[in-house]
Protein backbone atom coordinates (compact mmCIF):
# COMPACT_ATOMS: atom_id res chain seq x y z
CA UNK A 1 0.00 0.00 0.00
CA UNK A 2 1.14 3.53 -0.75
CA UNK A 3 2.20 5.31 2.47
CA UNK A 4 0.00 8.35 1.92
CA UNK A 5 -3.00 6.10 1.24
CA UNK A 6 -2.22 4.07 4.36
CA UNK A 7 -2.16 7.28 6.42
CA UNK A 8 -5.48 8.37 4.92
CA UNK A 9 -7.08 4.97 5.57
CA UNK A 10 -5.99 4.86 9.21
CA UNK A 11 -8.61 5.80 11.76
CA UNK A 12 -9.03 5.49 15.52
CA UNK A 13 -10.56 2.09 16.18
CA UNK A 14 -12.75 1.99 19.27
CA UNK A 15 -14.48 -1.34 18.65
CA UNK A 16 -12.48 -4.53 18.22
CA UNK A 17 -13.37 -8.00 16.99
CA UNK A 18 -12.85 -10.83 19.45
CA UNK A 19 -9.84 -12.11 17.51
CA UNK A 20 -6.35 -12.44 18.94
CA UNK A 21 -3.43 -10.66 17.29
CA UNK A 22 -0.95 -13.11 15.81
CA UNK A 23 2.58 -12.92 17.23
CA UNK A 24 4.12 -12.21 13.82
CA UNK A 25 1.83 -9.20 13.35
CA UNK A 26 2.57 -7.90 16.84
CA UNK A 27 6.28 -8.44 16.15
CA UNK A 28 5.99 -6.42 12.91
CA UNK A 29 4.33 -3.56 14.81
CA UNK A 30 7.07 -3.63 17.46
CA UNK A 31 9.80 -3.83 14.81
CA UNK A 32 8.42 -0.69 13.16
CA UNK A 33 8.45 1.05 16.54
CA UNK A 34 12.02 -0.01 17.26
CA UNK A 35 13.38 1.53 14.04
CA UNK A 36 11.82 4.93 14.70
CA UNK A 37 14.20 7.88 14.99
CA UNK A 38 14.80 9.52 18.37
CA UNK A 39 16.86 12.57 19.38
CA UNK A 40 20.57 11.69 19.19
CA UNK A 41 19.35 8.08 18.85
CA UNK A 42 19.11 7.95 22.66
CA UNK A 43 16.06 5.66 22.40
CA UNK A 44 14.58 6.67 25.78
CA UNK A 45 11.23 4.99 25.05
CA UNK A 46 9.88 1.78 26.54
CA UNK A 47 6.95 -0.25 25.24
CA UNK A 48 4.95 -2.41 27.62
CA UNK A 49 2.84 -5.02 25.81
CA UNK A 50 -0.31 -5.59 27.84
CA UNK A 51 -1.89 -8.82 26.62
CA UNK A 52 -2.24 -11.21 29.54
CA UNK A 53 -5.71 -11.50 31.05
CA UNK A 54 -4.39 -9.89 34.24
CA UNK A 55 -2.75 -6.94 32.45
CA UNK A 56 -5.80 -6.32 30.27
CA UNK A 57 -8.14 -6.42 33.26
CA UNK A 58 -5.90 -3.92 35.05
CA UNK A 59 -5.80 -1.42 32.19
CA UNK A 60 -9.54 -1.81 31.51
CA UNK A 61 -10.24 -1.01 35.16
CA UNK A 62 -8.12 2.14 34.90
CA UNK A 63 -9.53 3.55 31.64
CA UNK A 64 -12.57 2.97 29.48
CA UNK A 65 -10.32 3.78 26.51
CA UNK A 66 -8.72 0.35 26.24
CA UNK A 67 -11.80 -0.45 24.14
CA UNK A 68 -11.58 -4.19 24.90
CA UNK A 69 -8.68 -4.55 22.47
CA UNK A 70 -6.80 -7.87 22.78
CA UNK A 71 -3.49 -5.98 23.11
CA UNK A 72 -2.72 -2.58 24.58
CA UNK A 73 0.70 -1.03 24.10
CA UNK A 74 1.78 1.28 26.91
CA UNK A 75 4.45 3.75 25.79
CA UNK A 76 6.74 5.40 28.31
CA UNK A 77 10.08 7.17 28.27
CA UNK A 78 13.03 7.13 30.63
CA UNK A 79 13.64 10.67 31.91
CA UNK A 80 17.34 9.91 32.44
CA UNK A 81 17.85 8.87 28.81
CA UNK A 82 15.96 11.62 26.99
CA UNK A 83 17.95 14.28 25.15
CA UNK A 84 18.21 17.68 26.82
CA UNK A 85 18.67 20.73 24.61
CA UNK A 86 21.84 22.47 25.83
CA UNK A 87 20.67 25.75 24.27
CA UNK A 88 17.34 25.99 26.09
CA UNK A 89 16.62 24.72 29.59
CA UNK A 90 13.54 22.53 29.87
CA UNK A 91 13.46 21.53 26.21
CA UNK A 92 13.67 17.73 26.24
CA UNK A 93 12.87 14.94 23.83
CA UNK A 94 11.15 12.19 25.83
CA UNK A 95 7.55 12.85 24.86
CA UNK A 96 8.30 13.63 21.22
CA UNK A 97 10.59 10.61 20.84
CA UNK A 98 7.88 8.39 22.28
CA UNK A 99 5.26 9.95 19.99
CA UNK A 100 7.42 9.21 16.93
CA UNK A 101 7.86 5.60 18.05
CA UNK A 102 4.12 5.19 18.66
CA UNK A 103 3.31 6.69 15.25
CA UNK A 104 5.53 4.10 13.57
CA UNK A 105 3.69 1.36 15.50
CA UNK A 106 0.28 2.83 14.64
CA UNK A 107 1.04 2.96 10.91
CA UNK A 108 2.51 -0.55 10.81
CA UNK A 109 -0.63 -1.79 12.55
CA UNK A 110 -2.65 -0.59 9.55
CA UNK A 111 -0.20 -2.28 7.19
CA UNK A 112 -0.77 -5.52 9.15
CA UNK A 113 -4.56 -5.24 8.83
CA UNK A 114 -4.94 -4.16 12.45
CA UNK A 115 -6.55 -1.14 14.00
CA UNK A 116 -5.43 1.05 16.86
CA UNK A 117 -6.42 4.15 18.77
CA UNK A 118 -4.04 6.71 20.22
CA UNK A 119 -5.14 7.21 23.84
CA UNK A 120 -4.09 9.95 26.22
CA UNK A 121 -7.21 9.65 28.38
CA UNK A 122 -5.95 7.57 31.29
CA UNK A 123 -4.63 8.28 34.81
CA UNK A 124 -0.91 8.22 34.06
CA UNK A 125 0.34 7.98 37.64
CA UNK A 126 -2.15 5.23 38.53
CA UNK A 127 -1.22 3.24 35.41
CA UNK A 128 2.49 3.59 36.21
CA UNK A 129 1.89 2.35 39.75
CA UNK A 130 -0.37 -0.53 38.65
CA UNK A 131 2.21 -1.85 36.19
CA UNK A 132 5.30 -1.23 38.33
CA UNK A 133 6.77 1.33 35.95
CA UNK A 134 10.11 2.58 37.34
CA UNK A 135 10.10 6.05 38.94
CA UNK A 136 12.39 7.46 36.24
CA UNK A 137 9.86 6.59 33.51
CA UNK A 138 6.78 8.58 32.50
CA UNK A 139 3.84 7.17 30.59
CA UNK A 140 2.84 9.04 27.44
CA UNK A 141 0.08 7.07 25.71
CA UNK A 142 -1.77 3.82 25.29
CA UNK A 143 -2.28 2.19 21.91
CA UNK A 144 -5.07 -0.41 21.96
CA UNK A 145 -4.40 -2.80 19.11
CA UNK A 146 -6.40 -5.50 17.35
CA UNK A 147 -8.69 -6.36 14.47
CA UNK A 148 -11.45 -3.80 13.97
CA UNK A 149 -14.95 -5.17 14.48
CA UNK A 150 -17.07 -5.34 11.32
CA UNK A 151 -19.15 -2.42 12.59
CA UNK A 152 -16.08 -0.32 13.41
CA UNK A 153 -15.90 2.94 11.48
CA UNK A 154 -14.22 6.33 11.73
CA UNK A 155 -16.02 8.96 13.82
CA UNK A 156 -18.04 11.53 11.87
CA UNK A 157 -15.38 14.26 12.00
CA UNK A 158 -12.51 11.95 11.01
CA UNK A 159 -12.10 13.42 7.54
CA UNK A 160 -12.74 17.01 8.59
CA UNK A 161 -9.49 18.91 7.99
CA UNK A 162 -8.70 22.57 8.35
CA UNK A 163 -7.50 24.44 5.27
CA UNK A 164 -3.81 24.30 4.42
CA UNK A 165 -3.67 28.12 4.41
CA UNK A 166 -4.80 28.14 8.04
CA UNK A 167 -2.21 25.61 9.17
CA UNK A 168 0.87 26.11 7.00
CA UNK A 169 3.00 29.26 6.96
CA UNK A 170 5.66 29.74 4.29
CA UNK A 171 8.23 32.27 5.46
Amino acid sequence: MDLLQLMQDRYSVRLYAGKEVEEEKLDAVLKAALIAPTAKNNQPFRIYVLKSAEALEKIRNLTRCAFNAPVVLLFTYNKDEQWNNPLEEGIVSGVEDTAIVATHAMLEAVEQGLGSCWVNYFPNTEVEKAFGIPENERSVLLLPLGYPAESSAPVANHTKKRDKEELVRVL
